[in-house]
């Protein structure tokens, strides 16, 4: 039997481009993994190549509401973090990995969290519960998503309501156990199949799917597959993975630069 949640807050979020998005809930704004450079702009990779982003922002940095805070999900790639997001990173709160949290360091405001590790912030006024979730992305490179509740997001079924920000990942059987505690009603993920030499790096659609079946969330909000050479999957393929697993009438495509109210 399908369980009905009792999720009733008004989520609404603007995608800017990659996986930057604003996320606002209650008038509190978070920032996913800013990235703000040019079309054009590129980076060379160690392994020879370049990265290069094909399409400007929905949104410059002078035409962004309030930020209150950030959910990086790792700062050492460009695509996630350039020098222009980082601007947004000072006086914020900021989560992200222990690496980064080292790396961006000196910022008191920067929280660095490993998997499945948990701290209550003030943000807003709101008491948020932000709990780490693992990632497996680049070999020897930390990155990390989140699971976010407040107390007025209520529960479901005996399990707190939560929002899902995947970050950087390919399928990891682990994050099932987010069951557990939490009623995930909107699962944001970093999807694109993304590849490296011999190394898929980011979901495809398949993995998508069936992560979503696994943490049984009721939304699934996509970003992350387009404006880079690197992503393999865009909305096209993505959408067609979707309706063969059954689940594209859960999915709420994000529009660049206008908001979208996901549930």
């Amino acid at each position: 039997m399908a369980i009905t949640s009792t999720f009733t807050k008004k989520v609404t979020m603007t995608h800017i481009g990659t996986a930057t998005a604003i996320l606002e809930i209650d008038g509190i704004t978070f920032l996913t993994d800013p990235f703000f450079s040019p079309a054009g702009s590129s980076w060379p990779l160690p392994h020879g190549g370049e990265l290069k982003v094909s399409d400007d922002p929905a949104l410059k940095l002078n035409q962004l509401p309030h930020i209150d805070a950030v959910l990086l999900s790792h700062e050492n790639h460009p695509d996630n973090l350039d020098e222009l997001g980082r601007q947004l990173l000072d006086g914020r709160r900021v989560f992200t990995t222990p690496d980064g949290a080292n790396n961006l360091a000196p910022r008191p405001s920067v929280i660095g969290l490993k998997d499945w590790e948990e701290t209550m912030v003030t943000i807003g006024g709101k008491t948020f519960e932000i709990t780490a979730t693992p990632c497996v992305h680049v070999p020897g490179h930390e990155c990390v998503g989140f699971i976010i509740h407040t107390e007025d997001f209520g529960a479901t079924n005996g399990r707190k309501n939560a929002i899902y920000f995947s970050g950087d990942t390919i399928y990891v059987e682990d994050l099932a156990k987010m069951t557990d505690k939490f009623h995930i009603a909107v699962a944001i993920m970093n999807l694109g199949k993304a590849m490296m030499p011999g190394l898929q790096i980011t979901m495809d659609g398949e993995q998508a799917a069936r992560l979503f079946h696994d943490i049984k969330a009721d939304v699934l909000v996509p970003m992350h597959y387009d404006s880079w050479g690197h992503f393999t999957q865009n909305e096209k393929e993505l959408s067609e993975e979707f309706r063969k697993e059954g689940i594209l009438d859960n999915i709420r495509w994000l529009k660049p630069g206008s908001p979208v109210c996901i549930n």
